[in-house]
């Protein structure tokens, strides 16, 4: 029997033309994703040399306007900016009538749902929040990453088939985030994913300090091989000293820490507290060892408040941010 092929999608119609305001490392990867289900990239928006790098990558013909332009172009406008620059945008696109009524306005913001849309569905615009729940690199890769990836979707309830059929034709699952939700939701990806760049980052520098010559080589099976039992099995995957109650050797990786890379002393002690609870709410960790472990961590923790590094007050600069426009699925 013959197997039918598939139509390229470059020869079915489009359906929707698409804008992206922000071309950071998410909105030209998802117009670009549109684009292989048949819709029609016709504008971006970007100011750096870096966004403008990765518009002429992954959307390439397609030109870079003014934001206003971009909605006015585009029946399906994303705005991929970061969470604090988005209320300000949409007001202002809002104010000027760059909205049209009609218009599908989709921001990837993990942290709003959709009442951040406000002033733009009050101009007749027609509001989803679809967030990714994938890390970002800008480049042509993030495409196929959206294979099988959730998208956490907000929408009113008359647009949630409109939401879902896009995070679908992207090649994406669609997980449905109650407005209420949406912070909760992305501070929970944030720990999880945010936080594990930082823990391994870390931990490579402390064995590359320790003589090993190849430190992603020796944690790249120890950690995947945790991420699944963890996934897998949740809390009784706890493992290693914190959940076996063995003080001394805590006390011991403190010591060496505070000695070879302070900075990572009060991170260690906040996880094997965390490390700890759990592991006695699962009865893996004997009460009796417990008491001796927590009696460490306490003891050490005075000695590890944080001091500040001379001219270290304040935030980054916004100048000095690697990419103004840049939205990540977890940052975000």
């Amino acid at each position: 029997m013959n197997t039918p092929s598939l139509p390229d999608p470059h020869d079915r119609p489009a359906r929707l033309t698409v804008g992206v305001v922000g071309a950071g490392r998410v909105g030209p990867a998802l117009a670009a994703a549109l684009q292989l289900a048949g819709h029609r990239p016709v504008a971006v928006s970007g100011v750096s040399d870096a966004s403008r790098r990765r518009a002429d990558a992954l959307l390439p013909g397609v030109p870079l306007v003014t934001p206003a332009e971009v909605l006015a172009a585009a029946d399906l406008v994303l705005l991929t900016v970061p969470d604090d620059t988005l209320p300000g945008l949409v007001e202002g696109l809002a104010v000027t009538g760059a909205v049209r009524p009609g218009q599908l306005l989709v921001h990837t913001s993990g942290r709003y749902g959709v009442g951040v849309l406000d002033p733009a569905r009050r101009a007749g615009a027609l509001p989803l929040a679809l967030h990714p729940a994938m890390t970002f690199t800008g480049t042509p890769v993030d495409v196929q990453r959206l294979a099988g990836c959730s998208f956490g979707v907000t929408a009113p309830d008359e647009l949630r088939l409109a939401a879902e059929a896009l995070v679908i034709e992207m090649g994406g699952e669609p997980e449905w985030i109650a407005e209420e939700a949406r912070p909760l939701y992305h501070a929970a990806l944030a720990l999880g994913a945010n936080h594990l760049v930082t823990l391994v980052a870390e931990a490579m520098e402390l064995l590359s300090a320790a003589g090993v010559t190849a430190p992603d080589r020796m944690l790249g099976p120890l950690l995947g091989a945790a991420l699944d039992n963890a996934l897998r099995s949740g809390d009784a995957a706890l493992t290693g000293p914190v959940a076996r109650g063995d003080a001394g050797t805590v006390e011991v990786h403190v010591e060496q820490l505070r000695a070879h890379a302070p900075r990572t002393v009060p991170g260690y002690l906040a996880m094997a507290r965390a490390t700890a609870d759990r592991a006695l709410d699962q009865g893996l960790l004997k009460p009796d060892l417990a008491a001796a472990l927590l009696a460490v961590l306490a003891d050490r923790a005075e000695d590890s408040a944080p001091r500040q590094a001379p001219g270290a007050a304040g935030g980054d600069h916004p100048d000095e941010r690697p990419d103004g426009e840049d939205q990540d699925g977890t940052d975000r």
